[in-house]
């Protein structure tokens, strides 16, 4: 037994220590915003480490070895999502199918050997295919979110970081190659869609180039503390890399030295997690700001002062930009004992610096029902709309280029058709899904998106898509 168990620790080690140095392999079923959204006192029965995830698997045994690796603090996830789009609506026809395949690692060093409050967490993922949207021309709201930044390669590195808590789970800090959004403006709630307005955060918070985004990360400490148990406050230093999402730097997300780093971004987020009722109804409401000090291209002012469009030289370099969001989720109605087992009502509000950004403003609500169907438990029905304003600098800029007579210069053209430029304001999309629980570990989700002014042009037609999102977690 005492060799069985020194084989476990040394095979730990190997794969803890691996995922700074090799791929380990995905945003699985959960997400590291599962822990914020965790209550206080939630721990891992004798371990002062959180929770390790275990969600439900079609394997969930993983062929003989889960239960030892449990007891000894190992938890390994494997899973795929994909996610297909058909175009039934405007000029443009077409489909598309995108996904991921991915590796979580989670282990608990106090079980397995005996380092208190001690974890660490690595995922690594393959992506593929790109989303419907990019047919008919929008590159504001994504269609599928499951597409890219993933380094066309077969196995790219998101994440692979420690974690420390003490008090109780009252604090809790975390350093290593961390995605910025994974704790900020995050909520695992946002990838029961589909459309990248939601899933995995709200779109316009990946805007700003400084916000490290899943899948790619940069070197980063998070701290986290609970003044009480429905109460935190966050924050922590997250090291700007220039060339985060380009394939000619970051491909493998395995790149580990300083080269890049151009800055800092410096967050913070309040949140409150109340109960109400004599059901205890969930809900959590948080407050966050950022400020980051790399420099971003101004989107009307050029070098001189002068427009851009104008004088033909280079843009201005704003240095530092800051950001602001408020979200929340609530549970209306009960219908089981499960966390998200009710009527859940959610949304948000996001604000970018509006002289470099794209998506200046972003507002969205959603709904969830689950559990509406008592011989169905795991059954899902939601219904989402997002609304984002483009940065009033970039249009005055584009409708200057359309005075001049010059090429329209906005952000993204159609994929098959780059001829559509146009003056970029607002674009609106709703989102509506069914989701089956199919087997264990089996969802099927049937989804109907409606973009209205896509890419926020008013020359690029309505369009309606048809598809699915499934998931399957292997173990």
């Amino acid at each position: 037994m005492i060799t069985r168990i020194r084989s476990l620790r040394l095979a730990a080690a190997t794969l803890s220590l691996g995922c700074l140095a090799v791929p380990a392999l995905a945003q699985t079923s959960l997400n590291p915003s599962t822990r914020v959204a965790t209550p206080l006192g939630q721990l891992n029965g004798a371990s002062s480490v959180p929770a390790l995830p275990q969600p439900e698997a079609l394997f969930p045994d993983l062929f003989g070895l889960g239960p030892t690796l449990r007891d000894n603090g190992i938890a390994i996830l494997l899973d795929n999502t994909n996610e297909f789009d058909g175009i039934i609506s405007g000029p443009q026809k077409g489909t598309t199918n995108s996904g991921q395949y991915a590796l979580e690692t989670d282990i608990d060093w106090e079980r397995l050997a005996g380092l208190r409050g001690f974890s660490t967490h690595s995922v690594v993922v393959g992506r593929y295919g790109i989303p419907a949207s990019r047919i008919f021309g929008d590159n504001i709201d994504p269609s599928q979110e499951i597409y890219g930044a993933g380094g066309n390669v077969v196995v790219h590195l998101v994440y692979a970081y420690a974690e420390e808590t003490v008090a109780h789970g009252r604090f809790d800090v975390a350093a290593g190659r961390i995605p910025f959004l994974n704790d900020f403006s995050s909520s695992p709630l946002y990838c029961n869609f589909q459309n990248n307005a939601f899933c995995g955060n709200p779109k316009s918070s990946s805007d700003n180039i400084a916000h490290s985004s899943y899948p790619d990360a940069g070197w980063a400490i998070r701290v986290r503390g609970r003044p009480t148990a429905a109460t935190y406050i966050e924050s922590g230093i997250y090291f700007d890399e220039s060339g985060i999402y380009t394939n000619t730097f970051q491909r493998t997300g395995l790149r580990f030295d300083g080269a890049q780093i151009e800055g800092e971004t410096f967050p913070v987020e309040l949140g409150w997690e109340p109960s109400f009722g004599a059901r205890k109804l969930p809900g959590h409401y948080k407050l966050g700001f950022a400020y980051d000090n790399i420099n971003h291209a101004d989107n009307y002012v050029a070098v001189d002062g002068s427009a851009i469009a104008q004088s033909g030289l280079a843009a201005r370099q704003l240095h530092g930009t800051t950001a602001e969001w408020a979200e929340f989720d609530q549970m209306l109605v009960r219908n089981g004992a499960g966390a998200t087992d009710g009527i859940i009502a959610f949304g948000g509000y996001y604000h970018n610096d509006p002289a470099s950004a794209t998506r200046a403003d972003q507002y969205e609500i959603a709904a969830l029902d689950r559990d509406f169907w008592h011989a169905r438990p795991f059954d899902t029905i939601g219904v989402a709309f997002s609304y984002i304003q483009v940065a009033g600098s970039l249009t005055r800029a584009e409708e200057l280029q359309q005075e001049l007579g010059l090429p329209i210069t906005g952000t993204g053209t159609t994929f098959y058709d780059s001829s559509t430029p146009g003056i970029q304001s607002h674009t609106m999309n709703i989102e509506a899904n069914y989701q089956i629980h199919v087997f264990r570990g089996v969802t099927f989700a049937p989804d109907f998106q409606y973009f209205i002014r896509p890419n926020a042009q008013t020359n690029l037609h309505d369009a309606a898509l048809l598809g699915f999102k499934s998931h399957i977690e292997l173990f």
